[in-house]
């Protein structure tokens, strides 16, 4: 993991979140931009190595649906409560229904045990909610959520004809997921403006770590 932007955050910059994606290169861009990525969004992907992801992503679900609770609890006011748990309800039923089609269209198992990577990153998630606050919460959470729209919003048309490439897709590249994603990094850019510059560099970490998991999340799939 290399430091590609400055150390120090200061109050002027234009965005906290921008630079902690900064910071977070060169493994932000590979993940974004990687053979996963470019393979999907063409349609090209082997369904055994998208069953595997997905497989790892619904072993991943649960730990993140509790890490977005965990969030909604310590949210500093009702509104930004009320976005979260909207959120939850958009995993638990339309994202996890999405999982359950997929998975009998490309006969996956959702039972799959996790392996290394969503091991550590189920790890990292438990962590940065049992150790932290609301901004330890979200340094692990905006990063996750803003690759997604990232590299989905990135898809130039046509997209695949497979509906399990497709949906993914649109799931991560659709109007309200990208104003959740805005609204996310607000957030964290409220708080990490706020914080101890000690604090800052323990979210500076997070956001990084996670960064580099979803690199390794997004090449996984391709090693067996």
């Amino acid at each position: 993991m290399t430091d590609a932007g400055p150390d120090t955050f200061e109050a002027d910059d234009d965005r906290f979140t921008d630079w902690l994606r900064e910071r977070a290169e060169p493994d932000w861009s590979a993940a974004v931009e990687g053979r996963f990525v470019r393979e999907l969004g063409a349609g090209t992907i082997a369904d055994d190595v998208f069953r595997r992801y997905l497989e790892q992503d619904y072993a991943f679900v649960e730990t993140l649906t509790g890490t977005f609770g965990h969030a909604l609890g310590e949210a500093p006011s009702m509104g930004a409560k009320g976005r979260l748990a909207d959120f939850l309800c958009t995993i638990t039923d339309e994202e996890n229904d999405y999982f359950r089609r997929s998975f009998e269209a490309i006969g996956g198992d959702p039972d799959a045990a996790p392996d290394a990577t969503t091991r550590a990153f189920v790890d990292l998630l438990e962590r940065a909610a049992r150790q932290g606050g609301y901004a330890e919460t979200l340094a692990v959470l905006v990063p996750a959520e803003w690759m997604y729209e990232t590299w989905a919003t990135g898809v130039e048309p046509p997209r695949p004809e497979q509906f399990y490439l497709d949906e993914w897709i649109e799931l991560h590249a659709n109007p309200a997921f990208v104003d959740f994603v805005a609204w996310l990094r607000t957030e964290l850019d409220r708080e990490g403006a706020a914080v101890s510059p000690r604090r800052r560099r323990r979210l500076d970490r997070l956001f990084r770590r996670t960064v580099e998991l979803e690199r390794t999340f997004f090449e996984a799939p391709y090693d067996d």
